[in-house]
């Protein structure tokens, strides 16, 4: 019997984690993929949302403001890459300036702070490559980057350290309400918690109703995005808006905290949740919309498209509760969601509290992470780290500079990563130039070898992802693998 169980461990479910990581409480966290943050977390813009957008009285409005303040505090802590580089709304006509009149009194009444509206050649002058058809722009210097995935990874990781318990590859298949509480069996076992928290992303609506009557549905929207090379990473210095629209905040065009540049997403509302296949159709919308804002962008130098699935729901805000005695949604977790994931944790705690969860501190806990980036050592500490151990000499990734001692530091650490696509979410090995066409097959090797897995065994990203399938046979009438 747990006191908590959380279903679901992308960003929202990560933060959680380390919520109720600091209480004398028994947590578990149930995850239906191979890894943490392998769903929408891995596949978005990687904004920290100034808060300007969302209504105010919101719930979305107050914990975004609350949330982007604790990331830039968390990410300092955990050492996860985070940059407040603020952001951009750009304005091309008199319509559009007007929704910028209204972001700022928007944003001044949801307390974000140093928002200030510019015209066309003062927002020119801090970014150079802007159309010359901006005719204004609201700036939000508190917005920043993130890099997503090692922010859920870092929050899980320290949750883990803390003492909860997380259980991999349990896709949720039946919840029975109890006398005092819930048990939730799954493809691997059979759960029993006393205060069930839903943070299922795409699927929040599906593990609502396996317990509860239908209360709100998700509409699963699909944006698809470019990432272009680092020789495009300065090609603005801000993340680049458009007005918003009903469906979304427009393109954006925005730095990476890796170097590079993403632009994206467009907006589509599509029937299978997990469907993140990109389409010629919506890469040329991308485009043509990203070019209206910065005309120079060179989309020659992408090196990777991609589709990432947003939880939208059919209510405007964040579906955040009380369902049930000892059960709790935290649904329709939209943009800004990434931002104000720290913030629902805190917000969903204290409600829980309220309840009558138990909530007594433990007198000591972990709050501090950090991981050795091989690259952005000074020669000195990297001839140390070497002396130390020889596997920070060898680069397996060039692109990134990735070593063989980060790659299997990576392979022990609270939360390893099991497929070729779990290392380079930890470490980067793959996320350069050329996408893991050199090193990927170093990274398998590795894998096969730090895991006791077999070459065939290894995994590109989600279970069933298999790299080699089979053996075929060389010049020389032996067999090799495939």
């Amino acid at each position: 019997m747990y006191d908590c169980l959380i279903i679901g461990c992308g960003v929202t479910g990560a933060a959680l984690a380390y919520e109720l990581s600091r209480y004398k409480l028994k947590v578990a966290v149930l995850e239906k993929e191979n890894d943490v943050a392998d769903g929408t977390t891995k596949a978005n813009s990687a904004i920290i949302h100034a808060g300007y957008d969302p209504k105010p009285g919101t719930l979305m409005a107050r914990l975004n403001v609350e949330g982007a303040a604790l990331a830039k505090e968390l990410c300092g802590k955990l050492d996860v890459p985070y940059q407040q580089i603020g952001s951009f709304v750009l304005a091309f006509d008199e319509a559009d300036r007007e929704t910028l009149e209204k972001l700022y009194r928007q944003g001044t009444e949801n307390g974000v702070p140093g928002l200030e509206l510019l015209d066309g050649d003062a927002a020119r002058r801090l970014e150079p490559n802007l159309s010359a058809e901006v005719v204004a722009a609201l700036h939000a210097p508190s917005a920043g980057i993130v890099s997503p995935w090692e922010y859920a990874l870092a929050l899980a990781e320290t949750a883990v350290r803390n003492g909860v318990e997380l259980y991999l590859e349990n896709r949720v298949e039946a919840i029975e309400a109890l006398s005092r509480g819930w048990r939730v069996t799954t493809n691997a076992g059979s759960y029993e918690t006393r205060c069930l928290f839903n943070a299922a992303g795409i699927h929040a609506a599906d593990i609502h109703n396996l317990a509860l009557p239908e209360s709100f549905r998700i509409l699963p929207d699909r944006g698809q995005y470019y990432l272009l090379d680092k020789s495009e990473g300065t090609r603005v210095s801000k993340v680049i808006f458009q007005c918003p629209t009903k469906v979304g905040k427009g393109v954006l065009v925005s730095p990476t905290v890796h170097g590079n540049l993403i632009v994206g997403p467009n907006a589509e509302e599509i029937a299978d949740g997990e469907d993140t296949s990109t389409t010629g159709e919506g890469l040329q919308f991308v485009k043509k919309m990203a070019m209206r804002s910065v005309p120079s962008v060179s989309f020659r130098d992408s090196i990777r498209n991609f589709a990432g699935v947003r939880a939208v729901s059919d209510q405007e805000d964040f579906i955040l509760g009380r369902a049930a005695e000892g059960f709790y949604d935290l649904a329709g977790i939209k943009s800004p969601g990434l931002t104000a994931a720290p913030a629902i944790a805190r917000y969903i705690v204290r409600l829980a509290g309220q309840d009558g969860l138990a909530l007594e501190e433990k007198e000591a806990i972990i709050d501090e992470r950090r991981r050795v980036r091989f690259q952005e050592l000074s020669m000195e500490e990297k001839n140390a780290l070497i002396a130390r151990d020889p596997r920070y000499g060898r680069v397996i990734c060039r692109c990134e500079t990735v070593t063989e001692g980060e790659i299997a530091a990576s392979l022990h650490t609270p939360i390893p990563p099991r497929s070729v696509d779990g290392v380079k979410r930890r470490v980067g090995a793959g996320m350069g130039r050329c996408q893991g066409g050199f090193c990927g097959p170093r990274v398998l090797e590795l894998l096969a070898r730090e895991t006791g897995a077999a070459p065939d065994e290894v995994l590109q990203d989600k279970a069933g992802s298999y790299i080699l399938v089979g053996e075929t046979k060389t010049g020389n009438g032996s067999s090799s693998k495939d």
